[in-house]
């Protein structure tokens, strides 16, 4: 028989499960809803040493007293740390590990960098919090669920239950690191979105197959997907759905994403223009390639996209895209730069943008460089790092670029601080040129924000010159080697230089 143990989101206990628990007994199987410490009934219990530990420790203990051959162990949202944290410690008595509406995270992970209210991960961030007298978030007011998740879905009566029986979150227990050691390396697991919220399986998938290295770990035949067309919160808005999804999950059924073994990694492929190496200077995080030039030349640069993991190698500074980038601008007579940000994270933007403001800073006053003639070409989900250059752009900078990019948080991106939205910064513009290369097969999450960009751009008559590749992909100057996309590249360039010399 299989067993169930359900554990759910922040602010909630077992009795958020009654009805697909009921569903899933009503099928023959074993249900175990969890209400971890300080959540339920038994909230006076908590205090400021609740944290995630004392979570996990819940849900190793409810395993440990459970006896069934094949146990699914459900994590919603935050609860998928504990969830995950338990697994790690008793992956023998494990059969499946199903993420609902819940992210990935690795050891070292702090639920708090996929809070999606904003208020609450300052709050926590800052150095006085969680203290003594802050030591649990507030139940959110009535009207405020929707900052915690999309509540397509739900009934009023379901609104009603949030509002009744919901818990405050020990503040610890979201700030404190998940400490994994390797034991759930074979687990299969089982990623299940609400696609209300934006995300689905086709954004997994684009992940995957052209988004951050990391991601390529989903393409796993013991890793499946499904999607429930409602809000954050399934087990109230239907729970015959979710009680469908988790039995089927239990069986081994699910999407599953491939992607060839041998296939060369989306971020080692070579550039589509064949560029001799220019001479090279490493500047900590910096690398300058120089042209064949005296005096002091305008200079590009390149800013990569992410998130990419901190421990990645090589790092982004040096896979041929940007070295490709970099060298054919250097041999068009600027110093092509490329540098390492600290993007690992949806909640790193802020770090990234004070990473490119010092490389820039550092490039600016070099002798090498005409300080006074400088562009800035952003790549991808890097593209949100264009926002304060845009919203306030400063004398010398020449023009700014983007290669397919991210201009607005796409669905589901609810961590990344609102600060960076170049939809919106570029209303404050003025005479800054723009050179956008748009592939024609984007895709359609990140399409989306450059249409919202180009809109409130139009708006106000910000200057912006369009490159389209009507047959390229997303990264389509490393991923499709093509005559179409070596014009776009070309033309590219000339736009900038052309805007560097006026």
């Amino acid at each position: 028989m299989t067993a169930f143990v359900l554990v759910s989101g922040p602010f909630t206990g077992g009795w958020i499960w009654r009805e697909t628990a009921e569903r899933l007994r009503g099928s023959g199987a074993e249900v175990h809803p969890l209400t971890l410490t300080g959540l339920g009934e038994r909230r006076h219990l908590a205090g400021p040493g609740t944290d995630l530990e004392t979570h996990i420790e819940d849900v190793v203990q409810l395993i440990d007293h459970l006896d069934a051959p094949e146990l699914v162990v459900v994590g919603h949202d935050y609860a998928i740390h504990p969830v995950l944290g338990a697994a790690d410690r008793r992956p023998e008595r494990i059969s499946r590990v199903v993420h609902l509406d819940a992210g990935l995270p690795q050891d070292g992970d702090a639920a708090l960098a996929l809070v999606p209210d904003q208020e609450v991960r300052e709050r926590l961030l800052r150095p006085d919090g969680p203290a003594e007298h802050n030591w649990r978030i507030p139940v959110p007011q009535p009207d405020e669920w929707q900052r915690w998740g999309s509540t397509a879905g739900l009934p009023a009566e379901a609104l009603a239950q949030l509002d009744r029986y919901a818990a405050p979150q020990p503040s610890s227990t979201l700030v404190q690191p998940l400490r994994l050691t390797g034991g759930l390396a074979g687990l299969p697991t089982t990623g299940v979105f609400c696609t209300a919220g934006g995300v689905t399986i086709a954004t997994v998938e684009t992940l995957v197959r052209s988004g951050p290295p990391q991601f390529r770990a989903l393409a796993d035949p013991r890793v499946s997907f499904f999607e429930i067309a409602t809000g954050h919160w399934p087990m109230l808005s239907d729970p015959e759905e979710l009680a469908a999804v988790l039995l089927r999950a239990a069986a081994g059924e699910g999407h599953r994403i491939t992607a060839s073994g041998d296939e060369e990694p989306f971020y080692l492929k070579p550039f589509v223009l064949d560029v001799p190496e220019r001479p090279l200077e490493r500047i900590g995080s910096v690398d300058l390639h120089l042209p064949d030039a005296d005096g002091p030349r305008p200079a590009v640069v390149f800013v990569h996209g992410g998130p990419v993991a901190a421990e990645l190698r090589p790092t982004p500074r040096d896979w041929p895209v940007y070295t490709g980038h970099a060298r054919y601008a250097a041999s068009r007579g600027v110093v092509g730069v490329t540098v390492d940000h600290g993007l690992h994270d949806l909640t790193d933007y802020a770090q990234a943008a004070e990473d490119i403001a010092a490389a820039v800073e550092l490039v600016r006053a070099d002798p090498r460089v005409d300080a006074d003639r400088v562009a800035l070409w952003f790549f991808s989900a890097g593209g949100l790092l264009a926002a304060d250059w845009l919203a306030a752009p400063p004398s010398w900078l020449r023009c700014v670029a983007a290669n397919y990019p991210v201009l607005a948080p796409p669905p589901g991106w609810s961590a990344v601080d609102a600060r960076f939205r170049p939809a919106a910064a570029v209303r404050t513009a003025g005479e800054l040129p723009i050179v956008l290369t748009r592939p024609g097969l984007e895709h359609a999450e990140f399409a989306c924000t450059v249409e919202e960009f180009l809109a409130a751009a139009k708006a106000v008559e910000v200057r912006i010159e369009t490159i389209d590749v009507p047959a390229g992909h997303h990264g389509f100057d490393a991923a499709d080697h093509m005559d179409d996309s070596r014009h776009a590249v070309a033309a590219a360039h000339d736009a900038v230089l052309a805007h560097l010399q006026a």
